[in-house]
């Protein structure tokens, strides 16, 4: 399958889904299942519907990418929807012409293929470890992740669970981490209050705790101010933000000289997402100095590699 284009698609928020007994059902009574057969137990059914799917959206892009734009606007067809779509049970028959639990389940299916981008399942991290569910409530809106959370909190000493979010929340990603300090300090009572007061003291990891908590106390040091710059601007890049706002959680309403200066020291924090924000100063900055100080960072960013390596 082709690219759904040629730009990250912004992270997505979670989805519900029945069981697979429901969507296995769905695939029985779809259009298409007295030509094509699904035949098996219900895993077997969608693995084979799967397949399927793959192969009749594979054929015709337009399909694929009306699919994916059902989803992505969840808005109803206002003509009736292609017959490949409604035979294989992925649009309903009749007014609403709205993608149907299959179809919701096929264009997730679709997205993490053609953009690499694992759309969450409500209620399916209840068993997960703490880096898997910090990684996938990073796009959930604050009713789904308290819902998610607490699903996952089920069988969990509270402490306890605080604890393993925060060992691991120096090792995700700059969004994943976002997501573990607010838990932590939000959601998870007095137990995460102490597991994040714990991490204060950190290196670098605690600096870009107290910027997010606003700890006045614990002001970063020199070398960890462009550690907890290039953190804080990454979270926003990986959740799809607009390159203005990345710009400007650096920014900090300097002027272009002072935020040329500000952009000539991220080289030296060796974030592994500096790069990236660098790239985004370089391509979408309006004022030149700045865009050059992010290209010379950028190339010293790369000396400072090799001498490393």
């Amino acid at each position: 399958m082709s690219s759904y284009d040629d730009y990250t698609l912004p992270l997505q928020p979670p989805v519900r889904l029945p069981g697979e007994a429901t969507l296995a059902a769905a695939v029985r009574a779809a259009p298409l299942a007295a030509e094509l057969k699904p035949e098996g137990d219900d895993a077997a059914v969608l693995a084979a519907w799967t397949q399927h799917c793959r192969e009749r959206l594979a054929a015709d892009e337009g399909l694929l990418l009306e699919l994916i734009r059902m989803y992505l606007s969840r808005e109803p067809l206002k003509d009736a929807a292609p017959e490949t779509l409604t035979g294989l049970g992925l649009v309903r028959q009749e007014e609403p012409y709205t993608l149907s639990w299959l179809g919701l389940w096929a264009a997730r299916m679709v997205i993490a293929e053609t953009t690499g981008q694992d759309i969450p399942v409500m209620g399916s991290f209840a068993d997960a470890d703490a880096a898997t569910l910090l990684h996938a409530l990073r796009s959930y809106p604050r009713a789904e992740r308290a819902e998610e959370l607490e699903g996952w909190l089920k069988g969990r000493e509270r402490a306890a669970a605080a604890f393993e979010i925060a060992s691991v929340i120096g090792e995700v990603s700059p969004l994943s981490r976002a997501v573990g300090v607010e838990l932590l300090g939000s959601s998870l009572g007095d137990e995460g209050r102490l597991a994040l007061s714990g991490l204060i003291g950190e290196p670098r990891l605690g600096a870009v705790i107290a910027a997010r908590v606003g700890r006045e106390d614990r002001r970063p040091a020199p070398e960890e101010l462009a550690w907890v710059l290039v953190d804080m601007a990454a979270a926003l890049l990986e959740f799809g933000g607009e390159t203005g706002e990345v710009i400007e959680s650096v920014a900090m309403g300097m002027d272009a000289e002072e935020q040329a200066g500000t952009i000539a020291i991220l080289a030296f924090g060796d974030h592994p997402w500096t790069a990236r924000v660098l790239r985004v100063f370089i391509d979408h900055h309006p004022d030149e100095r700045v865009s050059a100080a992010a290209r010379k960072a950028l190339r010293r960013l790369h000396g400072l590699a090799d001498l490393r390596a």
